[in-house]
């Protein structure tokens, strides 16, 4: 029971059902009490003209007697003087509901609420309708109220307030009845998702990532679900990456391990002799490996804020000239087109101009390898807005579409023989990684069988006014 009233349904439930009741309730009230108050009010001006004449009758009768003495029987004559005698099982008739008090303040004539001679209050004697004779008061008229336990609750009108009165009641009743229904309702559509998504994140705790849960609205707790279900998805495509990139580290680093181990091992048995060529093939090796680790090492440092940058003001102009000559004797030696599109005039960048050589290097040698003979790698750059916007383009084969997204990934072998031609396959992700340190944005676009093209947009410094 402890567990069950904790829960967040019952909370929501009561809560609901709570401030439901609660505004029933105040509003029953609420009407009773101004309809009590208005029936009052329609009730003296319904018997006003029978008030004037009473008033008129008694003040002519006191005139006469110069006393009340008898006026039951002058007036009255159907109604008992004597407050017991209203035992009878049928009240007797009468004319008007009104209690008759003299000057001092005494009931003269009275029923059940103010029997014969009881001293009433100024406030309800002031409320009453004064009788003056000779410019004095010698009583007063007062209207009887025709609330529920007042002095006529047996006439119709009162019997009206009672109806009214048990039809505000069934109707407070009845809307409690509906505020329930709608609590339970309300707090299951609130609380049920959320307990889908705790399930769903146990599940996810224990290691079943991946995990969906169905969104069923489109409120805060159905984006919720849907961030949740992003999360997820997240989670178990890094989850694959990872393994994949242990996978691929092992395998990257397997190769050239055993490359050495069987030279190292045929030259210690006398198997092999040793040549130049040789050593000059475990000395690759031994690069590669080298390259690798320096790669690792440099995405670890970006992963963790830790990337070492040494930033200076340059001119976009010289980091691509330099990037371009860099790479001119392999192109030629692959008959590929580099050329370089910069304009004049561009405003200069503050940036490590070796980490982005490094960036520029590793797309560089990308389209290198992806072009054939007698097709064209060109370097463009152009100023828009606030940044430094730099085009790598290509002529070759081309990056099939589903493997687009994917291109930044660490391992991510779109190319199935990447790891034979000596790559590591982290040069993209380590260039994604400079060019965000750099408060920058890489982005790629191709077309398969027309060439691709990557783009990268560096931030222009503010001037600093003099």
């Amino acid at each position: 029971m402890r567990v069950y009233t904790r829960s967040l349904w019952f909370k929501l439930t009561l809560a609901f059902l709570l401030v439901s009741v609660m505004g029933a309730v105040l509003v029953a009230l609420l009407v009773n009490w101004q309809t009590q108050r208005q029936f009052d009010t329609l009730v003296q001006q319904i018997y006003q003209e029978d008030l004037a004449n009473l008033n008129s009758q008694l003040t002519t009768y006191y005139q006469e007697n110069n006393s009340w003495d008898g006026i039951e029987a002058i007036l009255f004559n159907d109604r008992p003087a004597d407050p017991a005698e209203f035992k009878s099982e049928k009240p007797p008739s009468r004319q008007l509901p009104v209690t008759l008090v003299d000057k001092n303040g005494m009931v003269v004539f009275g029923d059940r609420h103010f029997p014969r001679g009881e001293e009433l209050p100024e406030s309800i004697i002031n409320q009453g309708l004064p009788i003056t004779v000779n410019d004095e008061t010698v009583g007063w008229i007062i209207m009887d109220s025709f609330r529920e336990g007042g002095d006529i609750t047996d006439s119709p009108e009162a019997q009206f307030l009672v109806d009214l009165n048990r039809s505000t009641i069934w109707s407070a009743l009845i809307a409690g009845g509906v505020a329930l229904v709608l609590s339970i309702w309300l707090a299951g559509t609130i609380s049920r998702p959320i307990h889908e998504l705790k399930i769903a994140t146990e599940q996810v705790a224990q290691g079943e990532l991946g995990t969906q849960v169905a969104v069923h609205s489109a409120d805060e707790i159905g984006d919720l679900t849907v961030s949740f279900n992003q999360m997820s998805t997240d989670l178990a495509r890094a989850n694959d990456l990872r393994r994949q990139m242990t996978a691929d580290i092992a395998h990257d680093l397997r190769t050239p391990l055993s490359v050495i181990q069987g030279y190292t091992e045929a030259l210690d048995e006398g198997k092999l002799p040793g040549t130049s060529e040789i050593y000059g093939s475990m000395h690759k090796q031994v690069l590669h490996l080298n390259r690798l680790v320096e790669d690792l090492r440099t995405l670890s440092l970006a992963d963790a804020g830790q990337l070492s940058l040494y930033p200076q003001e340059v001119a976009p102009r010289d980091i691509l000239e330099h990037s371009v000559l860099v790479y001119v004797p392999q192109a030629e030696q692959q008959q590929v087109t580099l050329s370089l599109e910069i304009p004049d005039m561009l405003p200069r960048i503050v940036v490590d101009p070796d980490r982005i050589v490094q960036v520029l290097g590793n797309l560089i040698s990308n389209a290198l390898r992806h072009t054939p003979a007698g097709g064209e790698i060109r370097l463009a750059a152009q100023s828009v807005q606030d940044e430094i916007v730099v085009e790598v383009q290509d002529t070759g084969a081309g990056i099939p579409l589903e493997d687009l997204p994917y291109v930044f990934d660490r391992f991510y072998k779109g190319d199935k023989s990447r790891s034979e031609s000596g790559e590591s396959g982290l040069g993209l992700a380590i260039a994604r990684s400079i060019v965000e340190a750099h408060k920058g944005h890489i982005s790629v676009s191709s077309t398969p069988g027309q060439g691709t093209t990557f783009t990268i947009s560096l931030p222009v410094p503010q001037q600093t006014p003099k």
